[in-house]
């Protein structure tokens, strides 16, 4: 294969990152054989260098084709590895393949999830799904760290971790790909919608269950003091200030930039220095509680309502992120945070994507419902105690809603109203400071 037929095949897919970007060389920079009969199968760690001398690392599993994960035969052969823990040679590295403890006899069916986009994703026999991981970076994928800490936990409201594969050497120590238990459900943001004109009240009284679980996903990650990667951490008020000027400088840059021809940004132009004044009373804090590892990118949609219970999913956290930030300890309600800010999304988006006004009072009932469960599940020590942990959760929702703010101004301007809505409801709020 030719380098000009690597670069058009690796850019022209779904899963390729940097499709604005151009491309200036591509190489393989690892290849290992996993299976020499045939059909064979062998993986490819594939770099796409780009004219700023930059470059990103993407896995190709190949067979007589670069695509080998569309045969049944090829993904199925590689949960095989996994169940008896074959470790492989790269030329310039190893490829490992482990599993959590024994599980089912021969696969059968296999099919893709197509709606992925940076990941691909194959469902065999409706009980495990396969994940793999297509741009890699150095290091540990908080999905597997985390799913892996949470099964070995016991913790139940997740798609329990299988399996995993795995590969170290010259180039890079990276998680290639994740196997699960399969889990079918409603996706918690469609299930916010639908019960909007019927069923809403049930809707709303799951949420302290939401509460309930999120809470006990954070005690449980914060519960072991014996594994670095895990142990809570005491927060400085070096962390603190650090947490102020981020959101301080993000909130001086957003309100800069506030284009003139946007109306539903008149009830907040030219209020930055009050949002700025607010931020600072907001982190004016007693204790602070701890750092933990955490979700890192919750909202309603990444969880999944399945017989009379909620699963927490992809544990990947926020795509723009690098590994090193997303594997960072922070403090939980950040989560909460981004899951309170899911509420104000979907409130405002049914009107928009369903023609349907949610019912009075919709959000501040889910909100109310959801923070009951969690003050009620999560372990005391890891948030502020009193009026603390609300003048914390604000920060953070501040944060959220001047991130959205960016985003909605660069992708969506018809949706810029509901993190207008965000800061305001901060701005006017009675938060004990």
């Amino acid at each position: 294969m030719t380098e000009r037929e690597l670069i058009e095949f690796v850019t022209s897919q779904r899963w390729y990152a940097s499709k604005t970007r151009d491309v200036s060389h591509s190489q393989i920079v690892d290849r290992a054989v996993l299976r020499e009969d045939e059909p064979r199968l062998e993986l490819l760690l594939v770099e796409i260098r780009f004219d700023t001398g930059t470059h990103e690392t993407y896995q190709l599993l190949a067979d007589a084709t670069l695509d080998a994960l569309t045969d049944p035969r090829q993904v199925r052969e590689l949960v095989s590895m996994m169940r008896q823990g074959i470790k492989l040679p790269a030329v310039d590295g190893v490829v490992e393949f482990a599993a959590i403890s024994g599980f089912g006899g021969e696969l059968r069916e296999a099919r893709p999830v197509g709606a992925e986009q940076s990941n691909t994703s194959i469902v065999f026999d409706e009980e495990l799904i396969l994940k793999v991981f297509r741009r890699l970076e150095a290091g540990v994928n908080p999905e597997l760290e985390l799913l892996r800490f949470l099964t070995e936990h016991g913790f139940e409201n997740i798609a329990q971790l299988v399996g995993w594969y795995s590969y170290a050497g010259r180039q890079m120590d990276a998680t290639l790909g994740i196997l699960q238990q399969f889990i079918t459900g409603r996706d918690g943001w469609e299930h916010a919608l639908d019960t909007m004109t019927e069923g809403a009240d049930e809707f709303i009284a799951s949420m302290r269950r939401l509460g309930e679980v999120t809470g006990r996903m954070h005690s449980t990650l914060g519960s072991d003091p014996h594994d670095p990667s895990f142990c809570p951490e005491e927060t400085s008020a070096e962390s603190l200030g650090l947490l102020s000027a981020t959101v301080d400088e993000e909130i001086e840059s957003v309100f800069l930039d506030l284009p003139d021809d946007v109306p539903e940004l008149e009830p907040i132009r030219g209020r930055g220095e009050e949002v700025r004044d607010r931020l600072r009373q907001l982190t004016n804090l007693g204790g602070p509680g701890r750092v933990i590892r955490h979700h890192g990118d919750f909202h309603l949609g990444q969880t999944l309502w399945a017989d009379g219970d909620w699963v927490i999913l992809d544990f990947e956290g926020e795509p723009a992120r690098s590994l090193p930030e997303r594997r960072r300890k922070r403090s939980p309600l950040r989560d909460v945070a981004g899951m309170l800010r899911s509420f104000a999304y979907a409130a405002s988006a049914s009107p928009l994507l369903r023609g349907v006004e949610p019912p009075a009072g919709w959000q501040a009932r889910a909100r109310e419902q959801f923070l009951e469960g969690y003050r009620a599940t999560v372990e005391q020590s890891l948030v502020p105690s009193g009026s603390g942990m609300d003048r914390l959760l604000r920060v953070f929702e501040l944060e959220k809603a001047v991130y959205e703010l960016r985003y909605e101004l660069n992708n969506r301007p018809d949706w810029v109203k509901i993190p207008v809505a965000g800061i305001l409801r901060m701005l006017e709020d009675d938060v004990p400071v």
